[in-house]
């Protein structure tokens, strides 16, 4: 009898066991949540001004840099390899505002800027004024990792480029046709303007601020560990004087990074995103106010940006995953991918 009793308990205890056991597979077995989201640029991007063959160009260009992310992370990669390799595939494209595609400055040549952060770590590395560096958010990743600074600048940081082996490309390599156009009808307005004595050497036109302002790229992306990483690139603005440096590389203003509110990466006018702190501001008010990623967003690109005077966007991810893209201006290139794969890709305002 005693026996039996003990037989009816071993069941029960191993019962229990099997049943654990279980529901610990069970919730090991979760998928964890990995996510990546990108922009190219923000601005007055009309159905109207881009032809069936460019916009499908954009579109490819966009979804083919996601897939790349997406491996990376699907395979367990660091979100900071996300990031990189994903804006090294727009910095290697004509089509957008960063490395090959950098417009030209008033002397008619290409200054990159760039910069990354690590929201496990807050680390960060930063690059500005570049002229031979083929993909400056590389650059900006070994200041951050291999250098006790933040932010690095011209001749130095391309001296720093060549002791940590990073090969040197001509000015040449980023000449585009379509760059050196813009740089040259915007030349001609100012010297129209000048004439008539209505504006200084030191405005930009009117379109030349809406349409060519706002090419920059950028990604933020959530690895499977649940780490953040952001990052941003771009060749500044058309026609820019006097060793202007935008948002871009400005560590809170231009990206932003912290695991414990979220990523972010702007486009815009950066002039006032520099002036806002945009990327440092959504964090802090999910931080200190308790707003959701949405909320933080939309309240600074939509509300706060807008009464200083400031067009653009962002591309944001919290911790948990969730996405955010406002923009003030009439589009942005935008697109996001899940841990499904499932790709999202917006150009227009009303997408």
């Amino acid at each position: 009898m005693f026996n039996k009793y003990l037989m009816h308990i071993s069941i029960i205890l191993i019962l229990i066991f099997m049943v654990c056991e279980i529901s610990t597979y069970s919730y090991s077995s979760q998928d964890p949540v990995f996510k990546l989201v990108i922009h190219g640029g923000a601005g007055v991007i009309l159905r109207e001004n881009l032809t069936a063959e460019q916009e499908q160009a954009y579109r490819d260009k966009l979804k083919e840099a996601l897939v790349a992310g997406h491996e990376i992370l699907k395979d367990g990669g660091k979100s900071l390899d996300a990031v990189e390799a994903v804006i090294k595939i727009l910095e290697d494209s004509p089509l957008f505002n960063a490395g090959k595609g950098a417009v030209f400055t008033s002397s008619g040549i290409v200054e990159l800027d760039a910069s990354v952060m690590d929201g496990a770590t807050l680390k960060a590395g930063s690059v500005a004024g570049l002229k031979h560096i083929k993909n400056p958010i590389s650059l900006a990743r070994l200041v951050m990792e291999k250098s006790p600074h933040v932010m690095m600048v011209g001749v130095g940081a391309e001296k720093f480029a060549q002791e940590q082996g990073m090969g040197f490309v001509e000015q040449k390599y980023f000449f585009t046709e379509r760059r050196w156009k813009q740089l040259q009808e915007e030349k001609a307005k100012e010297r129209k303007s000048q004439l008539n004595k209505k504006k200084t050497v030191f405005n930009f036109s009117t379109s030349q601020q809406e349409a060519q302002k706002f090419g920059t790229v950028g990604a933020v992306a959530l690895d499977k560990a649940g780490n953040l990483a952001a990052g941003t690139s771009t060749g500044g603005t058309t026609n820019k004087k006097f060793g202007r440096v935008g948002d871009s590389p400005i560590i809170g203003a231009g990206t932003y990074a912290n695991n414990q509110t979220c990523g972010v990466s702007a486009t815009g006018h950066g002039e006032y995103f520099i002036r806002s702190v945009v990327a440092y501001d959504i964090s802090a008010l999910m931080e200190y106010k308790g707003l959701s990623l949405k909320e933080a967003a939309d309240k600074v690109v939509m509300d706060k940006l807008v009464k200083l005077g400031g067009s653009g966007g962002v591309i944001a991810m919290d911790k948990q995953g969730n996405i955010a893209t406002p923009f003030n201006s009439p589009g942005m290139y935008r697109g996001s991918i899940d841990e499904k794969g499932k790709i999202t890709i917006g150009i227009f305002k009303d997408e």
